[in-house]
């Protein structure tokens, strides 16, 4: 597919705004509403930050790096630009619904296209209560906290608590604890993609839980009720021969 008209977004970052001014030069800047595509500048935050800010245009994105893990990102090459979005291949991501129920009554939304983490807020460890579709599958987990990660957010927060990385196309969600203390031995749970889950904090007043869906976070929850939402497509671009599914892939045989 070709990509005539290009939009492009950057971070503040000194790095990112020269490869705007550099890029913008070569190829021009086309105008949100008329673009086929946009091309975001900066690092993986930069990078959801985008997402979010343009579910309405339901345009492709394309990444350039200039930020430190640029693990959603391309590498800088300032030539054939359009070539190289025209060969690049799609990945798309569905992220989660949260709508999480504060100690106070009121109802809080957000989308995350990594993962929904639920955050203790003290020294008290948070209590947790888990159910799946309805049915309690945990009555109680002591944690720092717990997350629900897409296969495109396995790789982040929820790889580093210990989480299973899951192919892009898996249709399955990771459900993660986050410094389990009990039960120990517990290590999380592979859920359909069409799971609904819920969290009950027990103990809301004394062991308050934060609720984070990506850059959106609710504190103080009492309920968090998460599942993904397949009518939002979200659409990456990677370059011919680096696709997501084959980063996925690689980052389990990492050294």
């Amino acid at each position: 597919m070709a990509f005539e008209k290009i939009a492009f977004r950057a971070s503040e970052t000194p790095e990112a705004q020269t490869t705007l001014k550099d890029l913008t030069a070569r190829y021009g800047d086309c105008d949100l509403a008329a673009a086929d595509v946009i091309v975001a500048i900066g690092g993986d935050g930069f990078m959801l930050q985008t997402l979010h800010e343009t579910l309405d245009v339901n345009l492709p994105i394309y990444g350039i790096n200039r930020g430190t893990v640029g693990f959603l990102m391309n590498i800088l090459e300032e030539n054939d630009l359009p070539a190289r979005l025209a060969k690049a291949e799609t990945a798309v991501i569905h992220p989660l619904a949260m709508k999480a129920l504060d100690v106070n009554g009121n109802t809080h939304k957000g989308l995350a296209i990594n993962e929904v983490s639920l955050l203790r807020e003290t020294r008290q460890t948070a209590k947790l209560r888990i159910s799946i579709d309805g049915k309690v599958r945990l009555e109680e987990l002591l944690c720092d906290g717990a997350l629900v990660a897409t296969p495109a957010g396995s790789t982040a927060y929820n790889l580093s608590a210990h989480g299973p990385i899951l192919p892009i196309d898996a249709r399955l969600l990771a459900l993660t604890p986050i410094s389990a203390f009990r039960p120990r031995r517990w290590r999380g749970a592979l859920l359909s993609h069409n799971a609904k889950v819920r969290f009950d904090v027990i103990e809301a007043g004394k062991r308050p839980v934060s609720a984070v869906a990506d850059h959106i976070e609710v504190r103080n929850v009492a309920q968090v009720d998460i599942q993904e939402n397949r009518k939002i497509k979200l659409k990456l671009l990677f370059d011919e021969g680096h696709s997501l599914d084959e980063r996925i892939i690689s980052e389990q045989f990492v050294h």
